[in-house]
């Protein structure tokens, strides 16, 4: 039978650092809203970007956020999430992209200006896994190259 298992702080960390593709979570006058983003850890930070007259662009600074990644085995009934909670921040200091520049560039998949970078602070970070026999290949979503 598989049972879920938490995982560490530090494997939590370590699949948020591998990954490209998350999902953010926000609430809004219409009630909660996930938009997939693209995104880069920088200091332990989450960093994504948006158009500033989307609804993360409007609401993501100074709200509550929560961003989760995950990945699924559906052949052998397996997978992981983490889930990262935490307030956002717009990030508009030259020095401070330049430096999320040279770790990595979340770089949107959708089209238009998505100019607006904004930071999650995470106060929260933890998971679960399911399966056994993981390798790390099979684990990570993405591995980055730069």
């Amino acid at each position: 039978m598989n049972v879920p298992r938490e995982l560490t702080t530090e494997k939590c960390r370590d699949l948020l650092a591998a990954g490209v593709v998350g999902r953010v979570a926000v609430c809004t006058p219409d009630g909660p809203r996930i938009v997939p983003v693209n995104y880069a850890v920088v200091e332990g930070d989450i960093v994504f970007r948006t158009d500033p007259d989307s609804i993360l662009g409007q609401l993501a600074p100074l709200a509550s956020l929560a961003f989760e990644i995950d990945q699924l085995d559906y052949e052998r009934h397996r997978g992981w999430s983490v889930v990262a909670v935490g307030t956002g921040e717009a990030i508009d200091d030259p020095e401070t992209l330049e430096a999320i520049r040279r770790v990595w560039e979340p770089r949107p998949w959708a089209g238009g200006t998505r100019l607006l970078h904004i930071r999650l602070y995470p106060v929260s970070v933890t998971g679960r896994r399911i399966g056994v026999h993981w390798t790390p290949q099979e684990e990570a979503p993405v591995r980055r190259t730069v």
